[in-house]
């Protein structure tokens, strides 16, 4: 996991979003669009879904699990799907909140994800200025509207 450069510290006592995306434009797309939005939580980076998958056994030492999970399908060493069951079958990652943000508009992807326990589905916009505007409804609605579970 490599932590991009404008982020505070891990232990931060802001709730961390976790973003998991292995794309390089996508993710250059989504840190741009916090960057703009000014986000004031952490946003931590798994590149795949192993690195993902890494984050567990640190929650389960006491960091403090993401505010939410922002997932793509997509992914190198361990499928988003996979991701997804793994975290949605682990009682101290269940509740927290998973959005898929994907290229993907398969209705088999958008039905798995729902049946495994994703909480949102969001196709990713290619337009900075649109996808701009998605990052500032996640970080309304998940950071700033939604009460999380208690950790």
């Amino acid at each position: 996991m490599q932590r991009e450069p404008f982020d505070p510290p891990v232990m931060s006592t802001e709730r961390s979003i976790l973003l998991v995306e292995d794309n390089p434009a996508d993710l250059d797309l989504t840190l741009r669009a916090f960057r703009r939005r000014h986000l004031l939580n952490p946003l931590l980076v798994a590149r795949d879904g192993q690195e993902a998958l890494d984050f567990i056994p640190r929650w389960s030492a006491g960091e403090p699990l993401p505010l939410v999970v922002l997932l793509d399908l997509k992914l190198p060493k361990v499928p988003g799907l996979e991701v997804l069951r793994t975290f949605k079958a682990n009682p101290l990652t269940r509740p927290v909140p998973v959005v898929v943000l994907t290229t993907s508009d398969e209705d088999a992807d958008i039905e798995s994800a729902y049946s495994l326990g994703a909480n949102s589905y969001i196709l990713k916009p290619v337009d900075f200025d649109k996808f701009t505007q998605v990052a500032s409804q996640i970080e309304l609605y998940w950071c700033a509207l939604n009460k999380p579970a208690r950790q």
